[in-house]
């Protein structure tokens, strides 16, 4: 594949911190690295030796200093990180304690909300206090049903601040979808709001939190928020902020402790209860916001998530970096679909993190910020939760913000960060993630195990990293984990997505790979379709998934057409001969079919592997990991799938 001119270059005068890390490794090794696929060689060359050095330079907050970086186990998977380290994550993300701003809230509405450090810590650790006296301590799981709001994250301070468990998941979830989530790990204590704010319309959730609390029996804890009703057996949030008791010591844990269980959003099965340590969850985060993100004091940082998605994670530990986090709750395109442009000129966002389809969604629906928004202190956008096709870089520079660096990312909940992301001493490419992360042996390799350039294989890491799980809930043989990531190839993580390196040392991601289509025994990532048929003005956005078909396997299309268009032979023609000449034949579907709605996860991902078996005639299961489970029934029994 040839080089592409750059996008964006970064500035030819660099002081990003990123810059400073190469040049503290040279004169501390006594190397001549000169760019950064060279830092990113040294790094994965030894990983002891990188992730030991990270730990000097990220300068995390230890009641105990490490004596050893690494103890290799039996395998990748039993290998272990800084054993012998003690520390608290909410102390570390109490580095600050000053009247900084920390938390920045807008709503929907309109409405604003406004923290500083010094507030946050108060607040944290009366809550904490209170947690302690309802006897909540080390290794206790304490869960969320909540909006992405201030409480959320003091509830989660306050959590780890004891050594305890946080789980979360987002209020619009179904009973029984939080119930298989939350079952499984017992919680403790509950915390939950009374109601949220969707399209300008109040949500109560009371009944809903109250049926749940008494599945789990368990103590629960009520943010009065909207004021949408009562739920009995109670504690009222405002009892535990009123708190006159003394702030409790950080509780010590070991590197590789719980600190999260977040869950897979896969479609069958219950979802797994992913448990990942609070050391390395830190020092990862740490890294990509501080190196990959270029983050410090001055920054406000804003992710578009619920608190059922891992980026939710990953945004809190901007606080260890002591910038502002600006979250947001509600519709973003509500009540305007330049809604969210309109709050990042307002709070002077400079890290805009949101999904590759609100990105698609503003250019379907023609918005171009550039037009009413100069967003002056904007300087990166962060894009994940599905490939980011090329238009949409192309989108981004012409009618977003020229100037500004586009970081697509990719990991997931699986190591809650990042496998590939961004660089600021780095160009950006048409299509391309920017880089694979520091001290994460990342390649693509074949169906032989080979290492492959310019073609698509599997996305694996070769060597240990610290932000692995440290285990899965109730996976007493570890068998689950060790299928999740193990199986394919031996000893080496297998991530599940389909990829391919470039020359210019970034990556195209084109889907997962148990998506993959697979006609005629040619292997094509559905993102390969996607960005030619969205390209289409006449479609708004589009699913394929292969149809077992006499003895192989055809590929159909189901797309969702703008209001008022009506899929044509025409329009067919239109999009088969796009995917043709722009792609190749095997990326032309065998049927193409209309629908008005695809079904997706709770976090905004399409759900590929839910269609297919729908309309296999297959059983689907965790319908409730889904946010509309209802689409299915469109793609099922089709009777124009049947010739």
């Amino acid at each position: 594949m040839p080089v592409m001119e750059a996008l964006w270059n970064p500035p030819t005068e660099q002081n990003s911190a990123m810059a400073r890390f190469q040049d503290t490794v040279n004169s501390s090794f006594k190397l001549q690295l000169t760019d950064y696929h060279s830092l990113w060689s040294w790094s994965v060359e030894d990983v002891e030796r990188f992730w030991g050095f990270w730990w000097q330079q990220a300068d995390l907050i230890a009641s105990h200093q490490p004596t050893s970086v690494f103890k290799k186990g039996q395998s990748f998977e039993s290998d272990t990180w800084f054993v012998d380290a003690r520390l608290n994550f909410a102390e570390n993300l109490f580095r600050y304690r000053d009247e900084t701003s920390a938390i920045v809230f807008r709503g929907e509405d309109g409405s604003r909300e406004e923290l500083s450090y010094r507030q946050l810590f108060e607040l944290a650790s009366r809550v904490a206090a209170e947690f302690q006296q309802l006897g909540i301590g080390p290794g206790d799981r304490v869960a969320a049903i909540m909006p992405n709001r201030p409480e959320t994250i003091i509830a989660m301070l306050a959590t780890t601040w004891l050594g305890a468990i946080w789980s979360s998941c987002s209020p619009d979830f179904g009973t029984d979808g939080i119930l298989e989530r939350f079952e499984q790990i017992e919680p403790k204590l509950l915390i939950a709001i009374d109601g949220y704010q969707f399209k300008g319309k109040t949500i109560s959730v009371c009944d809903k939190v109250e049926s749940i609390r008494a599945r789990l029996d368990c103590l629960c804890v009520v943010i009065e928020w909207q004021r949408s009703g009562h739920i009995n057996e109670s504690i009222s949030w405002q009892q535990l902020i009123d708190s006159s008791r003394p702030a409790p010591e950080f509780h010590q844990l070991a590197f590789n402790d719980p600190l999260y269980i977040l869950f897979s959003s896969g479609t069958t099965g219950k979802p797994k209860c992913i448990v990942h340590g609070v050391g390395g969850t830190l020092l990862q985060h740490v890294k990509e916001h501080r190196l990959h993100t270029n983050v410090d004091r001055g920054d406000v940082l804003f992710y578009f998530t619920t608190c059922g998605w891992m980026m939710w994670n990953w945004l809190v530990s901007g606080l260890a970096s002591g910038c502002t986090l600006l979250l947001f709750d509600g519709n973003p395109f509500f009540p305007q679909a330049d809604s969210l442009i309109k709050v990042a000129e307002e709070e002077g966002i400079t890290v805009f993190g949101t999904s590759a389809k609100y990105l698609s969604a503003l250019q379907k629906e023609e918005v171009r910020p550039a037009e009413r928004y100069s967003l002056p202190k904007l300087r990166t956008i962060l894009s994940t939760g599905s490939p980011l096709v090329p238009e949409s870089f192309d989108y981004v520079y012409a009618d977003f913000k020229a100037d500004v660096q586009l970081c697509s990312i990719s990991g997931g909940t699986d190591i809650v960060s990042c496998f590939a992301l961004g660089c600021p001493t780095l160009p950006v490419h048409r299509g391309e993630l920017q880089c694979r992360g520091l001290g994460m042996a990342v390649d693509v390799w074949d169906s032989q195990g080979k290492s492959v350039r310019n073609e698509a294989g599997e996305l694996v890491c070769t060597k240990p990293f610290p932000s692995k799980p440290v285990f899965f809930w109730n996976d007493t043989d570890g068998q689950r984990y060790h299928n999740a990531y193990f199986k394919r190839f031996d000893n080496v993580w297998c991530h599940g997505d389909w990829a391919e390196l470039t020359d210019n040392n970034g990556l195209i991601i084109s889907g997962r790979s148990d998506a993959v289509l697979n006609p005629g025994g040619v292997r094509i990532g559905t993102a390969e379709i996607y960005r030619q048929v969205e390209r289409i003005p006449q479609v708004m956005e589009s699913i394929a998934v292969g149809q077992e078909w006499e003895g192989d396997v055809r590929v159909v299309l189901f797309v969702i057409l703008r209001e008022g268009t009506d899929l044509t032979n025409a329009l067919q023609d239109e999009i088969k001969k796009s995917l043709r000449k722009h792609a190749s034949p095997r990326h032309v579907p065998a049927k193409i079919l209309q629908v008005s709605d695809i079904p997706r996860t709770r976090s905004g991902k399409i759900t590929e592997l839910a269609v297919r078996d729908a309309i296999n005639n297959r059983p689907i299961g965790n319908t409730e990991a889904l946010a509309n489970p209802a689409a299915l029934e469109e793609f099922k029994e089709r009777k124009e799938l049947a010739d």
